[in-house]
């Protein structure tokens, strides 16, 4: 059948012949800054509610503070990084942590099934450092072009204001790498018992850099030391049937008990690289990094000690953006980490607006002075630090009385870069489906039942497409998993075993040969002169 259907256009009238991945330099090289399909995707999308974030919109705050060991691990942290605020120990570090649900409207239960935001803002002696995760480890999505499609995916369909389960598993069934997030999201885990009792995890690759410029790839990660507690869909019913805040009344008296909440902050450290003796690619966020491969390393614990004082000023004022780095800290090549470094901070220049950082909630600790050149805009409140000479807002002046540049550091890292610009397919496919299998596996009995009847649930809304589809995806996952999906929702598990492969995708199990378009062309290098 010839397909009908209208072609997809940017809003200047473009045809959009990619909507699946942003430019890169090679498959796994950085993001340009040309991705105008990208760009003006993703910024429109910043903008679609005003003024309640478009995601994270149900959120709890609490003000705390952290406190480095000094070490990574065994080995002193400065083996790995000179940001201080890992290096120093006897210091606490001012924090605030904010704390979420993802698709869910500003008053929605907050014993939805849903990821959990985990945003921290370390208010360092060198300025803010962000770190912007989620409770789950890893996301649906790999390449931040997706992330509109996603959340629209998931959010209430726009002709009948309801969440449904069609649209959400229409996603899915296109997107293998998400069936490891929905593995976890669709079993207890998807619903934490509270905030204190929730792990956190920054999800994207970041890098640490030492002071000799040497560079590692790491992960962080928050490790509740109240321990882990989850909620089956009956028991998040029972509390929802009474309280709709539970999280957030739960946080909030036992801060105010004394019974002061607290997590250890750990690492997962890898060379930096491709690192191609792995069969994904620890830049890919929907995939786990083994902790039999890459421990999990101490580096530090948080303390949260003190609740708001007044919700709006310091919880839905707080602004947060993947961009917020300290020297020590620095990005990798992580598609959706690239992505998300331009759009949360977008996001928080339209919804709180320009000035957003001269806010006391977003402003460095007192001890750190501002000095930039920024002007104006709207709702500015004050003026920041200047040079001697305050008719210079600009640098470099050749009257030296204006502001300077910072020393440079004696030793800084720089990554290696080469490849073709194009748009590209993930080749290290092969733990689409094995990481998914591996927690399947991983799970209690009780556990795997209340995934498996939450899945049933879903798979009885959906058209038979898509129930074909994502049984064919958790069976080549797990077979029992598949199996028990295909019973309990009287799907034809025969039938779904004999679709093919998605198209263009390599199959289950498989990795693409070589660096792969899109278009599926191969990607030839040129060799350096």
């Amino acid at each position: 059948m010839s397909d009908q259907r209208p072609i997809l256009t940017t809003r200047q009238g473009h045809p959009v012949r990619d909507n699946q991945s942003t430019r890169t330099v090679g498959e796994r090289g950085p993001a340009t800054l040309e991705n105008y399909q990208f760009i003006e995707k993703i910024t429109h999308f910043d903008r679609e509610r005003i003024p309640e974030r478009v995601v994270h919109a149900r959120g709890a705050g609490a003000h705390g503070w952290f406190e480095a060991y000094g070490k990574i691990g065994d080995e002193p942290a400065s083996k790995y990084t000179r940001a201080r605020v890992l290096n120093e120990t006897g210091v606490k570090t001012p924090m605030f942590v904010r704390f979420s649900t993802v698709a869910g409207a500003k008053e929605s239960p907050e014993t939805e099934r849903d990821p959990r935001g985990f945003a921290v803002k370390f208010k360092t002696v060198d300025g803010n450092w962000d770190l912007v995760g989620n409770n789950l480890k890893v996301f649906f999505i790999r390449d931040a072009i997706k992330f509109p499609d996603m959340i629209h995916a998931f959010k209430p369909d726009p002709v009948t204001n309801r969440q449904e389960a069609w649209r959400f598993f229409d996603f899915v069934a296109q997107h293998p790498e998400s069936i490891h997030m929905v593995t976890h999201l669709k079993s207890p885990w998807g619903i934490p018992a509270n905030y204190r009792e929730m792990e956190g995890s920054g999800v994207n690759t970041y890098k640490l850099v030492n002071d000799q410029g040497e560079a590692v790839l790491c992960k962080f990660h928050w490790i509740p030391k109240q321990g882990v507690r989850n909620l089956t869909s009956s028991q998040a019913s029972e509390i929802q049937a009474k309280d709709v805040g539970h999280a957030t009344r739960d946080l909030y008296d036992n801060i105010k008990a004394g019974n002061f909440p607290e997590w250890e902050f750990a690492v997962q450290i890898m060379p930096d690289g491709p690192n191609d003796h792995l069969s994904f690619d620890p830049l890919d966020d929907t995939k786990l990094w083994p902790v039999d491969q890459f421990p999990l390393l101490p580096c530090g614990r948080m303390v949260l000690d003190r609740v708001p004082d007044n919700f709006f000023a310091e919880v839905e004022q707080s602004a947060f953006g993947t961009g917020v780095l300290v020297d020590g800290i620095d990005f990798s090549d992580d598609k959706m980490l690239q992505g998300r470094t331009l759009s949360y901070s977008d996001t928080q220049r339209y919804r709180v607006g320009a000035n957003y950082l001269q806010l006391p909630i977003n402003a460095p600790q007192p001890g750190v002075k501002v000095y930039s050149n920024q002007r104006d805009g709207q709702m500015a409140y004050t003026v920041d630090g200047t040079g001697p000479n305050k008719h210079i807002n600009y640098e470099p002046s050749t009257l030296a009385e204006g502001l300077r540049e910072a020393p440079k550091p004696a030793k800084d890292y720089h990554q290696p870069v080469q490849g073709n610009l194009g748009r590209y397919q993930t080749s290290r496919t092969e733990d689409d489906y094995t990481q998914a299998g591996v927690r399947y596996r991983s799970f209690a009995d009780w556990e795997r039942d209340d995934l498996i009847a939450n899945l049933v649930a879903d798979m009885k809304q959906c058209p038979e497409p898509i129930q074909l589809r994502m049984v064919w995806h958790f069976w080549h996952a797990d077979e029992d998993y598949g199996r028990r999906v295909a019973e309990g929702a009287g799907i034809d598990l025969e039938k779904a075993k004999a679709l093919p492969p998605l198209p263009g995708r390599a199959a289950p199990g498989k990795r693409l040969q070589t660096e792969t378009y899109t278009d599926g062309s191969q990607a030839h290098r040129v060799a350096a002169e």
